[in-house]
């Protein structure tokens, strides 16, 4: 059952793509109905920045646009590609960001007052968040792409171009980072990385 939603998926992808690439506009608005959203969130986790993350979305479709033409079909299809063009993008921002600026990213008051546990699941948010900032960026990406956007390891692993043992390395480098980050600020995390 589920193989067959995946081929209909690729199917039905792989038809979209073809009528992008014969300049469909509406085929175009349906891929963008679809998942603008998805990109949007991916860049804004990947960059902590809704203004960048709008800039990577529009880039990652028009990238959509333009090379519709070299689609391969029966392929994973259009959410993995953009996940993945955009990741890549992002990734980019992020190296070109570090030799163009020296500044701390600045950190966001909350100014409602909230309860104890909201303060320490807020905090506990904060810390995580502000650690997962630290990481390398592909382990940055790693842990956006599976504890996020809820890939699965082997979907992750193909977005960042890694095979599965690599990425499954790669992952447990970051999460043990991020446990050792989020211990030295004294904040316990329950669950999973962002809870």
């Amino acid at each position: 059952m589920m193989q067959q939603a995946i081929k209909l998926t690729q199917e039905n992808d792989d038809e979209l793509v073809a009528r992008i690439a014969a300049r469909d506009h509406g085929a175009m608005r349906l891929a963008s109905d679809r998942h603008a959203n998805m990109v949007w969130r991916v860049a804004y986790r990947m960059l902590g920045d809704a203004a960048e993350a709008e800039d990577i979305a529009q880039e990652s479709l028009l990238k959509l646009w333009n090379h519709a033409d070299r689609w391969n079909a029966g392929g994973p299809g259009i959410a993995p590609w953009l996940k993945k063009v955009t990741v890549n993008q992002c990734l980019d921002r992020l190296r070109r960001k570090r030799f163009a600026s020296d500044e701390e990213v600045p950190e966001r008051e909350d100014e409602t007052p909230l309860a104890d546990r909201q303060m320490e699941a807020v905090e506990t948010g904060q810390a995580v968040k502000d650690c997962i900032e630290t990481l390398p960026d592909r382990q940055r990406a790693a842990v956006i792409l599976t504890y996020y956007e809820e890939q699965p390891n082997q979907g992750a692993a193909e977005t960042l171009d890694m095979q599965l043992k690599a990425f499954e390395s790669l992952l447990f480098r970051a999460r043990s980072s991020l446990k050792g980050c989020v211990e030295r600020k004294g904040v316990v995390a329950h669950g999973r990385a962002g809870q």
